[in-house]
């Protein structure tokens, strides 16, 4: 039995009841049936908080935008890749750096730059440098090669670039399976839909059995307004190329529709997308373009989850699909954007909806969110990676706006209940 009619019917009129309390009666008279229950269980064990780098105390480097992949790594094994970048004002990041770790993320590498994703005068600007951020690496086990994709942006001297910054688009570099990384590329797109900025930043994507990858960008004419639109593109181990473009979502509020992450889970393509109006939005695709209207992220009872344009990310699961997210709560309503603790609640694919029962803090709040919300860290730029069978991360590099630009570089280690089979043995 699915929860569907039970969701858009009973619980939707049912307040005061706990949902939780509510199933467990239905089950009671064997109104829910076993499936159900399993459909709708929560898979994770435990989620314990590990630090990589420190820089609560000001007396190193802030890391940020740290997003991992897992490889091969030539011994029949395998280990992780991570992306970094220190962060030393409002989007003004320094080289995108590399690290590895060969113990399943215990002990990281000192990072090294990606020196084709460093920064290159803008020749048109004199002055004005052409940086890259938001970069995630994934491994592409077709070529047995590591694309890194992120997209570019400007600098002038020690600060972002407002009032040159120009239009917005892909850069990518592949790490081979020699270990060297090949040159700066950029994922070309010439429509005039994208003129100001066309990006995958942030953003997770597949890798379908023909070596194809599907992702989204969000892109826009202009800053308002912009669209999402899911894309798939070839990849020989060294070129990214765009074979299709779906229909757009829209989004008349603010920035529009922004750094939309898509994962596979079973049959279907889901989707989730950060906004600018109180909420995130998803979808579901058998395709990955051509897709069901978007909805907005909400509890299994029908309350609004409030969102506040941060990103979200997938945590796949071959038997459950996950959400991580940011959303407001009594305890974070000074936090800038609710951006601290991060969430994760598995998602019921039958209704589209968060099981509220299945929700579990990712990575705590760490103060006063409320009194002293200065000193609470923001972790709204995160990334997910199936680490093994057993376990998935959270990597999130904190930040400190208001109070030094300082953080510690953080892993939540989630263990799952039973083998995720979507990682390799």
């Amino acid at each position: 039995m699915r929860l569907n009619w039970l969701a858009d019917g009973i619980l939707t009129h049912l307040p005061v009841m706990n949902r939780r309390a509510f199933i467990a009666s239905l089950a009671a008279t064997s109104i829910v049936s076993p499936a159900f229950a399993a459909e709708n269980a929560d898979l994770i064990k435990s989620i314990t908080k590990e630090t990589v780098w420190r820089n609560r105390d000001g007396k190193s480097l802030t890391w940020f935008h740290p997003r991992a992949c897992m490889m091969p790594d030539g011994k029949g094994g395998r280990k992780a890749l991570m992306a970094v970048q220190e962060i030393g004002g409002s989007d003004y990041f320094g080289p995108v750096q590399w690290s590895e770790s060969t113990d399943l993320g215990r002990n990281w590498k000192t990072p090294a730059p990606i020196e084709s994703l460093g920064r290159i005068p803008e020749p048109s600007h004199p002055g004005l440098m052409a940086g890259v951020c938001d970069v995630v690496p994934q491994y592409h086990a077709k070529s047995g090669t590591v694309l890194a994709m992120g997209h570019v942006v400007f600098y002038r001297g020690p600060r972002f670039s407002k009032n040159d910054q120009l239009a917005r688009y892909p850069v990518y570099s592949v790490r081979r399976a020699d270990g060297t990384w090949g040159p700066r590329k950029v994922l070309k797109w010439n429509d005039p839909r994208g003129g100001f900025i066309y990006s995958n930043n942030c953003g997770q994507r597949i890798e379908l059995p023909d070596g194809d990858i599907l992702l989204a960008f969000t892109f826009g004419p202009e800053s308002k307004n912009r669209m999402v639109a899911g894309v798939r593109c070839s990849f020989d181990g060294e070129t990214l190329k765009i074979k299709e473009v779906g229909k757009p979502f829209e989004l008349n509020h603010g920035r529009g529709l922004l750094e939309p992450s898509v994962a596979l889970f079973k049959d279907r393509v889901h989707i989730t997308i950060r906004a600018e109006d109180g909420h995130g939005y998803h979808s579901m695709s058998a395709d990955g373009l051509n897709w069901e209207p978007k909805r907005k992220w909400i509890w299994d009872d029908g309350s609004a989850i409030s969102m506040s344009t941060t990103q979200q990310h997938w945590l796949t699961h071959s038997d459950g699909l996950y959400l991580v997210y940011t959303r407001k709560d009594e305890s974070n309503s000074g936090v800038i954007r609710w951006r601290s603790p991060l969430w994760t609640a598995r998602m019921d694919t039958g209704t589209g909806r968060l099981i509220r029962a299945t929700e579990r803090v990712v990575l705590p709040l760490v103060g006063d969110g409320v009194k002293d919300p200065n000193k609470v860290a923001l972790m709204g730029n995160f990334n997910v990676t199936n680490a093994s069978r057993d376990e998935s991360w959270v990597t999130v590099g904190e930040w400190m706006p208001r109070n030094g630009a300082k953080g510690d570089l953080l892993l939540a280690r989630i263990r799952w209940k039973e083998p995720n089979r979507l990682v390799p043995r």
